[in-house]
């Protein structure tokens, strides 16, 4: 049987896991090093390979522990709710998520675009069945005449892109708006609200 850890190896974990965070959102996966995690989360590197025994074991935690947080807003989507502000909401929640996980929207990003080669079995299974689920719920309100004919799948990529972007690419969108807007996220939900609202209105 398994001991319970306690409360010092549940802190340094948790301190691990958090430094690795803030590594490997700047440098990607292939750029940081077990010396880089260790530093930033003030552990020596043995005491750090007490808890995880490579770089790769780090990440799949990370990952893991990263994937109810990413999905869970999809799954608020109700099929009862009024199809129109359920779309919304779900635009609402993702854009939050750039907003207060810039880090691990940077970290999902970088394992992507990488060819997910640590997380291809949820991509492939429990991501592309809540999608597929919810795109299915999107149709059926197309099909009740209750928002515009729009491609459910490409809708949900596009919520995607267009609120993740604001973390993936916050330098740049931070830069180009100097001097405009020093947070951009209520501009960009109110420019979100407006596109989506016209794209979904039958």
């Amino acid at each position: 049987m398994t001991q319970p850890r306690t409360r010092i190896q549940q802190k340094n974990i948790t301190t691990i896991l958090d430094a690795a965070l803030e590594v490997f959102s700047q440098y990607g996966y292939r750029g940081s090093t077990l010396d880089q995690i260790a530093l930033a989360s003030g552990l020596s590197k043995p005491n750090l390979l007490y808890y995880f025994p490579s770089k790769d074991a780090i990440h799949i935690a990370l990952l893991s522990s990263l994937m109810d947080t990413w999905l869970d807003p999809l799954r608020a989507m109700d099929s009862k709710g009024d199809p129109k502000q359920e779309i919304l909401s779900y635009m609402h929640r993702k854009l939050e998520m750039s907003r207060d996980y810039p880090r691990e929207s940077r970290l999902f990003a970088n394992e992507i675009i990488q060819g997910a080669p640590r997380i291809k079995e949820t991509i492939n299974g429990e991501l592309k069945e809540l999608v597929d689920a919810k795109a299915k719920v999107i149709q059926n309100w197309i099909s009740e005449g209750k928002i515009a004919n729009v491609n459910p799948h490409h809708l949900i990529f596009s919520i995607w892109s267009l609120t993740q972007h604001y973390a993936d690419f916050d330098v740049q969108v931070r830069s180009v708006l100097a001097g405009k807007e020093d947070d951009p996220y209520p501009e960009a939900k109110a420019y979100l609200d407006l596109l989506f609202t016209k794209l979904l209105t039958p």
